[in-house]
């Protein structure tokens, strides 16, 4: 898991159906940027938290993502 910040969002206008109705979220990590499924409703400027691999892919009822957002962060400063 890796923590980011929600920078922006992208659009697809074509895409699998399995990911019809998914939102992506541009999320910047301490290693770069990534494009995430986004499995909570964030938006730009939170402090989420990210799974990779394989975990996303299962998260998000096996649909073809590498990343996807799984939780809004409170944290300490």
């Amino acid at each position: 898991m890796k923590v980011g910040e929600v920078t922006g969002a992208v659009w697809a206008t074509r895409k699998a159906e399995s990911l019809s109705g998914q939102t992506f979220l541009v999320v910047n990590t301490v290693q770069g940027t990534v494009v995430a499924a986004d499995m909570v409703g964030a938006g730009k400027g939170d402090k989420v938290l990210l799974v990779l691999g394989e975990p996303a892919s299962r998260f998000c009822m096996n649909c073809p993502v590498d990343a996807a957002v799984v939780a809004i962060l409170d944290m300490d400063k």
